[in-house]
This record gives C-alpha cells, sequence and structure tokens, in this order.
C-alpha cells in the first residue's frame, strides 16, 4: 500500500510558503515577546495567584467561544487576507496597551482584555494558517513544508521572543510592547506581498454559518483517527495549561526557583531548543519506530517533564525536561497537522481544523483554572495512553487514502 507519506519530498517549496513562513518567523517573534511580557506585566500589578492565573485563562477562552466560527469564517473567505488582517488588528491591540503603558495607565483589566483579544486573533490566525498550507505546496511536501514552519515558530516564538521578552520587561514595560508591535507590522506586510487568492472553491448549496459548523464537527466525529487525535490533545492542553497558568509564580523571585525575569525567558526557551531538535528529527525517528509509537512517545515524555517541578525547584532538570517536551510536542504537531491536512478536503480544512482545536484546545481553560495541581496534570497526560491504542500505523495509513477521505465527510 502506498500512501503520500511515502513519497519524496522536493527540493523547493517555493516563493509564496518562504513569504509565509518569513511571516510566521515575524508574528511569533512578536507572540514570544509578548506572552512573556504579559505575566511579568501582570505581577507588577498584582501578586494573587488566581488574578495572574486569569491572564492566561483570558487568552485561552476563545478557543471554547470563537475557533468555531473562525473554522466557518476562513472555509468562506481568503485565508491569506484573513491571516493579515489579524496581524493588522494585532498591531493596533498591542499598540493601545503600550500607550496605556507609556502614560503610566495600565490597569490589570487592560491586561486581560488585550489576552482576551489577542486570544480571539489567534483563533482566527492558526485556522486560516492550518488551512492554507495544502494550497501553498504539494500533498506529498507537507510533513516537510510544517516542519520547517513549527521551527521557525518555536525558534521566534520560544527560543528568541522568551529571554528577548525578558531583556526588554526589564528595560520599560512599553520598550517590550513596542517590540511585539513590530513584529506584527512585519508579518501583515509579508502576507501581503503573498501572491494570489486562497479562498477555498464553496460547494453547492452552502448552509449558514451553524450548518457549516456542524458540518466540521461531523467531519472531525465521523473520522476516527482525528477524533482519538482530538481527545489526546484535550489532555495534553489541560496539562499545560495546568502547569504554565501559575509557572511565573514557582519560577520568578519570591518563587522557589528564584530567577529574575530574564532567567524566566531563558528557561522558557529550552523548550525551543527541544522543539529545533524535534523537527530535524521527526522524519528519522518516524521512519525508523512509525507515527504510532512516536505518539506513544510523546505522552509519556509530557507526563514525566509537567512532573519534574513536584520533585525539584532547580534550574536544569526542569530545563532538561522543557526541552524533551519540545522535541516530542514538535514531533506530534508535524507528524498530526500533516495528517489533518491530507485527511481533509479543501473546502471543510478550516472547520475541521477548528472543531480539532475546539475540543483539543478548549481542554486548557479548565487546566488554567486547575493551575499549579501539577500533579493532576501529569495524570491527564497519562490517561491519554488509553486511546493511543486506536492510532495504530495501519490506522494512520488507511485513514490517509482519499476514498477514506471521502467517506468520512458524506453527512449524517
Amino acid at each position: 500500500m502506498t500512501t503520500a507519506y511515502d513519497a519524496q519530498p522536493s527540493p523547493s517549496l517555493g516563493p509564496d510558503y518562504r513569504k509565509v513562513w518569513a511571516s510566521a518567523a515575524a508574528s511569533n517573534l512578536a507572540d514570544g515577546i509578548f506572552l512573556v511580557a504579559l505575566p511579568l506585566i501582570a505581577i507588577t500589578l498584582t501578586t494573587e495567584p488566581a488574578l495572574v492565573a486569569g491572564v492566561a485563562i483570558a487568552a485561552e477562552l476563545p478557543w471554547l467561544f470563537f475557533v468555531l466560527f473562525a473554522g466557518a469564517i476562513a472555509d468562506r473567505v481568503d485565508r491569506r487576507a484573513a491571516m493579515r488582517n489579524v496581524q493588522l488588528l494585532r498591531v493596533a491591540m498591542v499598540a493601545v496597551l503600550l500607550l496605556m503603558a507609556a502614560t503610566d495607565s495600565l490597569a490589570l483589566w487592560m491586561l486581560y482584555a488585550a489576552a482576551l483579544g489577542l486570544g480571539i486573533a489567534e483563533t482566527f490566525f492558526d485556522t486560516a494558517g492550518m488551512s492554507i498550507m495544502p494550497s501553498l505546496v504539494p500533498r506529498q511536501l507537507l510533513d516537510r513544508a510544517n516542519s520547517r514552519l513549527y521551527a521557525v515558530e518555536l525558534t521566534a516564538n520560544e527560543l528568541i521572543g522568551p529571554p528577548l521578552g525578558g531583556l526588554l520587561v526589564a528595560l520599560a514595560i512599553p520598550v517590550a510592547l513596542a517590540g511585539s508591535v513590530v513584529g506584527y507590522a512585519l508579518a501583515a506586510l509579508g502576507l501581503t506581498l503573498v501572491a494570489g487568492s486562497f479562498k477555498p472553491q464553496p460547494r453547492p448549496g452552502s448552509s449558514s454559518m451553524f450548518g457549516d459548523i456542524r458540518e466540521g464537527m461531523v467531519f472531525l466525529w465521523r473520522t476516527p483517527v482525528l477524533r482519538t487525535m482530538a481527545i489526546i490533545v484535550a489532555g495534553f492542553h489541560f496539562a499545560d495549561a495546568a502547569v504554565f497558568a501559575v509557572i511565573v509564580l514557582f519560577v520568578v523571585v519570591p518563587g522557589p526557583m528564584g530567577l529574575d525575569e530574564v532567567g524566566y525567558g531563558l528557561l522558557m526557551a529550552s523548550f525551543a531548543i527541544g522543539g529545533l531538535a524535534g523537527s530535524v528529527l521527526v522524519e528519522p525517528v518516524e521512519r525508523r519506530i512509525g507515527r504510532a509509537r512516536v505518539i506513544l512517545i510523546v505522552v509519556l515524555a509530557s507526563a514525566v517533564a509537567m512532573a519534574i517541578p513536584l520533585v525539584t525547584a532547580e534550574p536544569l532538570p526542569i530545563a532538561l525536561g522543557l526541552a524533551l517536551l519540545g522535541v516530542t510536542v514538535m514531533m506530534w504537531n508535524v507528524i498530526t497537522v500533516s495528517l489533518r491536512q491530507r485527511i481533509t478536503p479543501d473546502h471543510l480544512l478550516g472547520r475541521l481544523n477548528a472543531a480539532y482545536r475546539f475540543f483539543g484546545w478548549g481542554a486548557g481553560p479548565l487546566g488554567a483554572l486547575a493551575g499549579g495541581l501539577i500533579a493532576l496534570a501529569s495524570a491527564a497526560m497519562l490517561a491519554t495512553l488509553y486511546f493511543r491504542r486506536y492510532l495504530r500505523d495501519s490506522d494512520l495509513d488507511v485513514a490517509e487514502l482519499p476514498q477514506d477521505a471521502a467517506t468520512a465527510a458524506e453527512p449524517a
């Protein structure tokens, strides 16, 4: 049996892909600066753990309340234009926050509003971004394209952005916010330079917005491989949010690790170092042990990494755990996102990605509410091992066959 996964990649991904790649680099650098700056700014306004965690909750809530609409819209409009417009909106939102900080008028509720607004923007941007990729590169190059894209996103968002964000906050809060404004503006420019139209062809008899959303959810539910992966992602994001919503209080003085703002950014960057390694290793490891075993390793490694703060507050083992987490999460992302893009028809891809993230990422706010319960986070990851038995290599190969995708797409 031959699948698209077995095909050999061509040497070039094309100029439009490179423009999207460069735009992703600028956007994720801005994200990395902002997402580190946000909790550091929050702890200058309050030391209450619940209020600090509330900023993370505000950023996660849109994945419950807006992502399904983002998917329906991504299947109705030019996806490249939607991505550019979101970047322009981000420029405006962070610029307002910058103005408030520069005039010493910043308040905690403004951080909540900014986190919520940027979270809404992220649902639209990420959904359109994952859905545009099959229109940029051939089907057989999706693993390679996604691997390179995630590598630059991690480098900018987790490796360069966090320490830079910590350094800029240490200099001045307005300086850090200005860095994000510049990054989002450059990302908008890069997307403007991408040629052509990326509006999917609608099927005859398009339904209402809610009908469109239902079609995407039905496709997810009736495709067993995708449904199972969404359940596993839900467990991961519950655990991830439970740990990282309040980790700044554990890491930064007067927390037990005792690091300063720059040290916090460097610690968070260790995840990106592992992710870069994962982007290089994913193809040879996948060929050697198979995709199903990679998924098993991801779950086990994630549970171990998240449990490390239970036994030590030393920076080195925690940094090594984050690096291990980066390796395995990168492998998971490349394999599963490429699989979704191959299985799903283009006119449904936005809604499928949205439905997948609704169930998968929608667990994030619940995890943030459980912030600090590290043992619960590790248990949630281990619980997902039950569903791994539905993701055998044979299941993944069969799901990629075009006739299976067409069958799964039939209305209920």
